[in-house]
């Protein structure tokens, strides 16, 4: 009887480490974002391109002040509906009848390479920013630390060198 109970008991230690994938600590400390196309129509995919630009360009004033991921999260909690209306009107300008839904939320992410740095495949925390159905192919990248900010394609005025202040100390602590 001890027997199939200590059995019991690992299988169910297994199947609960299979289907509760755990925020490991290098994991927990990104914000990722991603955003969801409609589809994959060339229109929708070119739209979300030109989304993701504006989106960008919005979120580097609100997050430049932003050490840490908690700060960040706030901060992108409390713009929502800044960031949907950024969308809205770039889909109401191409005569798009459907609209974006912003949501911070709990995913599974691929592995992918910024520069030197690459994330490993797991579940992160993420800005999620769905375009009418969300069914396209997708952009994402890391709004915490703000890699996404200084790769050189996006205006970063005068919040540049706050941004790499702030991926510098995300890396040197």
């Amino acid at each position: 009887m001890k027997y199939i109970i200590g059995i019991t008991s690992i299988l169910g230690i297994i199947l609960i480490l299979i289907f509760c994938p755990l925020n490991t600590s290098a994991n927990s400390e990104y914000l990722r974002i991603h955003i969801r196309a409609n589809s994959n129509s060339e229109i929708d995919q070119a739209v979300k391109y030109e989304i993701k630009d504006a989106v960008v360009d919005a979120l580097i004033p609100l997050l430049a002040n932003c050490y840490t991921k908690e700060d960040a999260s706030k901060e992108i909690e409390k713009n929502f509906e800044y960031i949907e209306n950024i969308a809205d009107n770039i889909l109401e300008k191409h005569n798009f009848s459907y609209k974006s839904n912003a949501k911070l939320s709990y995913e599974e992410f691929p592995t992918r390479s910024y520069g030197n740095l690459t994330l490993e495949a797991g579940f992160y925390d993420a800005l999620i920013l769905e375009l009418g159905e969300a069914k396209g192919d997708n952009w994402w990248c890391v709004v915490y630390p703000p890699l996404c900010f200084v790769n050189g394609s996006n205006n970063v005025n005068g919040f540049k060198s706050r941004i790499l202040e702030i991926i510098n100390n995300f890396f040197n602590k």
